[in-house]
C-alpha cells in the first residue's frame, strides 16, 4: 500500500517523471506465463488521456503476446539516492519517482499511424522532431500505442538536511522532557 502523501496528483509533477524516464517496462501474459520487458517509449498526453508509444519487430514473443491479449500493465521509474545510516536495516530506504498503470495495446494499422508513433518515440528519446521515416522501414516495424486506462504516480524524496539521520540525536534510556530538550540543544 502506498502512503497517500507520496502520491502525485498534479499533472506537471507527473509529466516531470514521464519526461525524465526513457525506459518503460511492459508486463503481459505470453504463453500463459508472466512476461515483462523494458522498452524505449514516447508519449502523448492530450484531452483523450495519456498514451504511450512503442515499437518492435513484426514477429516474436512480445508481438505474439500483445496480439493475443492486449491488456497490459506498465512501470517506469527514476531511482534516487539511498537514505539511511547505521546498523539497523529498517532505517534505510531509497528515494524514487515512479508511474505504474494499466491499459490496452492498439497496433498501428497504416504507415501514417506507424510514422506518428515513431515521431512520439523519437521526440521523447531525442528531443528532436525532424526525423525521416522511410516507408520500407515502416513496413517491417510494428508500432503500438498503450492507451492508459489508469495509473498512479508516486514520489519519495530524500529528507531535508535538517532530518538526515546523522543530524538526529540518538536517545537511549529513560529521559524526562527537560533531559530531552537539553540533549536536542547539544545535538
Amino acid at each position: 500500500m502506498v502512503k497517500q502523501n507520496l502520491v502525485l496528483t498534479q499533472r506537471e509533477d507527473i509529466e516531470a517523471i514521464l519526461r525524465e524516464c526513457t525506459t518503460c517496462r511492459i508486463a503481459m501474459i505470453a504463453g500463459g506465463r508472466p512476461y515483462i520487458i523494458p522498452m524505449v517509449f514516447g508519449y502523448l498526453w492530450d484531452d483523450e488521456g495519456l498514451t504511450l508509444y512503442f515499437h518492435c519487430g513484426l514477429r516474436g514473443r512480445k508481438n505474439r503476446a500483445l496480439h493475443e491479449n492486449p491488456v497490459v500493465c506498465f512501470e517506469m521509474d527514476i531511482e534516487g539516492k539511498l537514505m539511511g545510516s547505521g546498523p539497523v536495516a529498517n532505517r534505510y530506504s531509497r528515494a524514487f519517482s515512479s508511474i505504474v498503470g494499466e491499459g490496452r495495446v492498439e497496433f498501428a494499422e497504416s504507415l501514417q499511424e506507424r510514422r506518428s508513433g515513431f515521431a512520439h518515440i523519437m521526440l521523447h528519446q531525442t528531443g528532436r522532431d525532424d526525423f525521416i521515416y522511410e516507408n520500407a522501414y515502416l513496413a517491417v516495424a510494428e508500432v503500438f500505442r498503450l492507451r492508459v486506462e489508469s495509473f498512479r504516480a508516486v514520489r519519495k524524496l530524500p529528507p531535508s538536511p535538517a532530518f538526515e539521520p546523522s543530524a538526529m540525536v540518538e536517545i537511549s534510556g529513560q529521559m524526562d522532557n527537560d533531559d530531552l530538550i537539553d540533549s536536542l540543544d547539544r545535538g
